[in-house]
């Protein structure tokens, strides 16, 4: 007798980013991500979650951030060290990849990683 399964209903969560920190909408998008906020957690399994952030224009960012903040990326050959402000990150690419690159840095370094990210998705 074969069983068979249901595909897992998928789960979306909406994050409205307006007027809040970067930090506490990325920590929360990390959260549901992981799967925190889900009663079937398991440390070593995707789970079947999708965030959209939502107002990423809208969120408050202070001067002194934005002037003083850098991201720095090792190329591995000497001298390779390459650093962009966040000034830099906004004009070029924009607000969304300073969140994803604030969420990718809330999610633990494994094999997962990638997937959880390719759930992320992030709307001006």
């Amino acid at each position: 007798m074969t069983k068979t399964t249901q595909a897992p209903e998928i789960k979306n969560y909406v994050i409205d980013a307006s007027g809040r920190t970067l930090g506490r909408v990325a920590s929360e998008a990390a959260s549901v991500l992981l799967g925190k906020k889900s009663t079937s957690f398991v440390k070593y399994r995707l789970l079947p979650v999708r965030v959209t952030i939502e107002n990423a224009q809208k969120l408050w960012l202070s001067e002194r951030r934005i002037k003083g903040k850098d991201y720095t990326h090792y190329t591995g050959y000497p001298g390779g060290l390459r650093t962009t402000s966040m000034s830099d990150l906004i004009e070029k690419k924009g607000i969304s990849e300073v969140i994803r690159r604030a969420v990718d840095g809330m999610l633990p370094r494994n094999k997962l990683r990638n997937e959880r990210m390719k759930r992320l998705t992030i709307t001006d």
